[in-house]
């Protein structure tokens, strides 16, 4: 008879319901063996949960293949809200094998579970762009103007290039065709991809700045306008990175 510790390696192993090893755990009289049998199934079974999410989110890139386009790239933006920093875009290609457990929009992931999925994407896309427009830009134009600049320097920057665009809830100015996704960072597996890749890319640009203004505090709340944020904003004014345009900076100036 095997030990607790012995079936619990085994186990690890196991991905499905039906499984004689998982079937026989769960028979098994020993309350360990039974209790290591329930925590498998919950495994297999948000496995199982996730794995249909990511065929669900693949139905776009997967019609779009099918008629022939090859070269689709998802895009998204970070940080249209904050009160300082940049609006940072995503563009990524994926391959038509291209499979992330667990991949969705970047803000429901935890802050470790988006570093790992960005080193991921890197490693195995097709190709990955990022486009920046910083703090006195998005004054200069408006931040929905600077949003659409973010999301062209991305695609430009990518080093195939695309022949169909899944954007998110945008639609930009380029001839390559397009289609424009309400919540498409949890509707494409392409957009939220590119969801990833923006926002970690912001992320650090924001510590970046932290180390640069500590007294904001942008570690913690990434230019957005918590409590904390606004009594620095009172008691030290503004730096070159806060949006001017944005309360309460544009109050500051009168």
């Amino acid at each position: 008879m095997k030990t607790a510790n012995e079936l619990k390696r085994l186990l690890l192993k196991v991905d499905r319901l039906d499984s004689p090893l998982l079937q026989a755990c769960q028979k098994d009289e020993r309350k360990t063996v039974q209790a290591l049998a329930k925590s498998c199934v919950k495994r297999i079974e948000r496995e199982q949960m996730l794995a249909r999410k990511f065929q669900e989110m693949s139905s776009f890139e997967k019609e779009l293949r099918a008629k022939g386009e090859l070269m689709i790239a998802g895009i998204d933006e970070a940080g249209r809200g904050p009160l300082a920093g940049p609006v940072v875009a995503g563009a990524v290609i994926l391959p038509a094998d291209f499979y992330l457990l667990g991949l969705n929009d970047s803000k429901q992931l935890s802050e470790k579970k988006r570093d790992e999925f960005y080193n991921y994407i890197l490693e195995n896309a097709l190709s990955v762009g990022v486009g920046i427009v910083e703090a006195e830009e998005i004054d200069r134009i408006n931040i929905y103007e600077a949003t659409k600049v973010a999301m062209m320097k991305a695609i430009a920057s990518l080093s195939n290039a695309p022949t169909y665009l899944l954007i998110d809830a945008m639609k930009l100015p380029v001839e390559t065709e397009q289609m424009s996704l309400i919540k498409g960072d949890a509707r494409s597996i392409s957009i939220a991809a590119a969801s990833v890749i923006a926002k970690v890319t912001r992320d650090r640009i924001m510590q970046d700045y932290a180390d640069e203004f500590p007294v904001y505090h942008f570690e913690r709340n990434m230019g957005y306008g918590t409590r904390e944020h606004f009594e620095a904003i009172e008691e030290f004014g503004a730096t070159r990175t806060h949006r001017m345009s944005f309360y309460p900076m544009s109050a500051l100036e009168k």
